[in-house]
């Protein structure tokens, strides 16, 4: 059996590219995802979640998205 989970959010943060030692691309960064629902007090609210990807992904995360751009993952 395999869970998924597709999340559609803001980036809370600027992507934080790194090289590991062999060259490899590693960008963490974080989401934030907007509940489908209202609390008590009518407000909307948010679940946040940090991300980490590899690779070519990751470069091209850190050079086509800001802080606050949308993106789903």
């Amino acid at each position: 059996m395999i869970n998924r989970v597709v999340l559609t959010g803001r980036l809370t943060r600027d992507p934080e590219l790194k090289y590991l030692s062999n060259g490899v691309g590693v960008a963490n960064f974080g989401i934030a995802v907007n509940r489908p629902y209202k609390n008590q007090q009518g407000e909307n609210e948010a679940d946040f979640f940090n991300c980490v990807v590899w690779r070519n992904q990751a470069e091209n995360l850190s050079n086509d998205h800001n802080k606050g751009s949308q993106i789903a993952i």
